[in-house]
């Protein structure tokens, strides 16, 4: 299980590099939870990555139903040299909308870099957002040419992930994806008390901030507190 930590500047990437983070996730919380950061933030943090062997994700933003704005988002990420482009699905209502908007987004990225990984998000809290629920978008997406799915909470109000789905259909969730040879990460609001039983339910990758982060996630990451989140998953 690897563990995705998500730095908002150089700084924080440092730390989290620092700290022993596996992959480095640039974003910008200030425009949701899968808020786009910068170009010149993800060459910046490429070139630090790179320096120290880990693996750059950056997200493209908590998306409507706009392939064309997705698909040019997703190339910008890729040509900032990310390893991982993450897209949140999140006015995404239907596996038609899935496909359309996955299966260009995957031409965009795999003809500027086909080694590039493309990852569809969807949101445990997607009733609260009226998007499409996770356990729809494994196929759609595995048709579009997706190398992973994952999921995340759209509303960071403190809520986590497991007050919308239980460790069941969170391996449901992980099944599906590996089914279709595809990875699968989980995020949203992960807590300390959450590594036991997501070492049971086994994703590919694990997706934090806020608890490596000083206070709360708004906050500083820390490179004291990835190490010993790294300590605890391995």
């Amino acid at each position: 299980m690897k563990v995705l930590v998500s730095p908002m500047s150089f700084e924080e990437a440092l730390e989290s590099v620092r700290g022993g983070a596996d992959i480095i996730d640039v974003k910008n919380p200030a425009e949701g939870s899968l808020g786009a950061n910068f170009p010149w933030v993800i060459r910046g943090v490429k070139n630090l990555v790179e320096r120290h062997g880990k693996l750059l994700s950056a997200t493209v933003g908590d998306l409507d139903f706009k392939p064309g704005t997705a698909s040019l988002a997703a190339l910008g990420a890729a040509a900032s040299g990310a390893d991982y482009i993450k897209v949140g699905l999140f006015g995404i209502k239907t596996v038609d909308q899935v496909f359309e908007m996955m299966s260009n987004v995957v031409k965009a990225v795999k003809d500027y870099n086909p080694s590039a990984m493309v990852v569809a998000a969807g949101y445990a809290d997607h009733s609260r957002i009226g998007a499409i629920s996770p356990l729809s978008i494994a196929d759609p997406a595995y048709k579009a040419g997706c190398d992973g799915i994952m999921i995340d909470t759209a509303i960071k109000d403190g809520k986590n992930l497991f007050e919308f789905m239980d460790s069941e259909t969170l391996r449901k969730f992980v099944k599906m994806a590996h089914e279709r040879d595809m990875f699968c990460a989980l995020a949203g609001s992960l807590s300390w008390s959450h590594i036991s039983v997501l070492k049971e339910i086994e994703p590919d990758i694990i997706g934090v901030r806020t608890m490596v982060c000083a206070n709360g996630r708004n906050s500083m990451i820390r490179r004291d507190l990835v190490a010993k989140l790294m300590t605890s998953v391995r």
